[in-house]
């Protein structure tokens, strides 16, 4: 092997390097220089009050868009809301249902009835409903526009129907996603 340097390398463990090892590491990383240890200083004085950047484009960007955007009354919740809460029963019942927390098991929809068929119809589906323990149901009452002068009739039987009832714990109209004013959430007593 004349002309070729061979170099013999030996097995070395932590913390005994050879000064082969070290050449070899200089060469590989290039030109360095040494870290003193001290940091930066820490920033001094007292951190600026927290602004809410993004909340506050929002809120301008809603301004914008009911300034700007066409606007569609079909949108708006028409009718007014009713609730009920049976004596003796948590709040908290009432707003849970409100906020549509309860899991709804069935639905009836009353829509096309006279207001006596629909009274039978709505006593029907409530007791099935306590019979096959479904106790937060929606029933679709609609919200009247048909109904001209003389308002929303099934609705208003509907209430005075429910507000009757001794299983009725409580009842709210539904949120718009789940029929709005034209439809109510009862939550029924477990017999």
């Amino acid at each position: 092997m004349s002309g070729s340097r061979t170099r013999k390398r030996t097995a070395s463990r932590p913390g005994n390097v050879t000064n082969d090892d070290r050449e070899l590491f200089r060469a590989a990383i290039g030109k360095v220089r040494e870290f003193s240890g001290a940091a930066d200083p820490l920033p001094t004085g007292s951190k600026p009050e927290p602004r809410p950047h993004q909340f506050e484009c929002d809120e301008a960007a809603v301004m914008d868009e009911l300034l700007v955007g066409d606007f569609d009354p079909g949108t708006i919740e028409v009718g007014d809301e009713i609730h009920y809460l049976k004596p003796g029963q948590r709040d908290s019942v009432l707003k849970r249902l409100r906020r549509g927390q309860y899991s709804i098991r069935a639905e009836i929809d009353l829509h096309q009835m006279s207001v006596s068929v629909a009274r039978t119809a709505v006593s029907a589906f409530l007791d099935e409903a306590i019979r096959h323990r479904e106790f937060c149901v929606r029933i679709v009452h609609g919200k009247g526009l048909r109904s001209a002068a003389r308002g929303p009739v099934v609705k208003r039987m509907t209430e005075q129907l429910l507000r009757r009832r001794n299983d009725v714990l409580a009842f709210a109209s539904a949120l718009p996603a789940q029929g709005g004013t034209g439809a109510v959430l009862v939550l029924l007593a477990d017999h």
